[in-house]
């Protein structure tokens, strides 16, 4: 099963309950953990993995070889990010926005676009005790995640459970990285703009079409707004987390929820299995 744990926007706690999730299940089931947080994984901070081997992704990146080119601007039609511009006597291709699809070169009439790769990140495989472990690492200054997120996905390990831990926000690396899953958990928080998020989040993964499910994370404060939402629209709470000083400090010195009080061991196992329930 491929468990992705998301958030509309960030500091909710996603990657706190990613880890503690994967490490509580991990005493039962063999687990692969994705930090698919490309532009500033974290979760290595908590799961402490040794890292054993470095891939380089690479992005396909189109130029124009001039004394083919007619300027006829199919290519720049075709390209829905604009990352190709077609002057009267000219080509630019900005390859910050490219997503490397190569459909340009495909719709070329003159064969006048050739591709080159482009370094943008690397995913980095390692192990934390019986625990696979991926994360990818956006190179400073580049732009484009998705790539990076598509290529760390490519080696998931269908024989284990899969806990992805996805980008903030709703944008493009959220859909990339929820996009496949068998569930999705959003975490947020009972604060107005945990709230709003939190309606983006549910808007995104309905079009996307996967079961989810919510946890609230430091229940004890705000208001009540986020349970109703919740309850009008039948969205389930899977799990609430208290405000609790003893857990933020503990996050602080890279530790987790189960380290300091192993109670909690259990009620992530408790919310594995009802997402089985909600699955099946």
């Amino acid at each position: 099963m491929i468990i992705s744990i998301a958030s509309g926007k960030g500091g909710t706690g996603k990657t706190t309950v990613a880890v503690n999730l994967a490490l509580s299940l991990k005493e039962k089931n063999p687990v692969q953990f994705l930090d698919c947080d490309v532009e500033e994984p974290n979760a290595h901070f908590f799961l402490k993995p040794r890292i054993h081997k470095t891939l380089p992704v690479n992005l396909i990146i189109p130029e124009i070889i001039e004394d083919k080119c007619t300027f006829c601007g199919k290519c720049a039609e075709f390209c829905a990010f604009n990352a190709l511009a077609v002057l009267k006597d000219d080509v630019l291709v900005f390859s910050e926005l490219c997503h490397g699809c190569g459909g340009c070169s495909l719709v070329c009439p003159e064969n006048a676009i050739k591709e080159y790769e482009q370094k943008i990140g690397v995913l980095e495989l390692g192990t934390s005790n019986a625990l696979q472990f991926i994360q990818g690492k956006l190179d400073i200054g580049k732009a484009m995640s998705p790539p990076i997120i598509r290529a760390e996905k490519k080696l998931i390990d269908k024989s284990r459970t899969v806990i992805i831990d996805v980008p903030p926000g709703t944008s493009c690396p959220f859909a990339e990285a929820v996009k496949g899953s068998d569930f999705t958990v959003l975490v947020t928080e009972p604060t107005p703009f945990g709230l709003n998020d939190l309606r983006l989040a549910v808007e995104t993964i309905q079009k996307i079409e996967i079961p989810f499910g919510v946890i609230l994370n430091r229940a004890n404060i705000g208001n009540k707004n986020v349970q109703e939402y919740c309850r009008e629209e039948n969205i389930p709470i899977l799990m609430t987390i208290p405000m609790d000083r003893k857990i933020a400090i503990a996050y602080s010195t890279g530790k987790t929820i189960i380290e300091i009080q192993p109670s909690y061991r259990q009620k992530f196992l408790d919310l594995y299995t009802k997402i089985q329930r909600l699955i099946q």
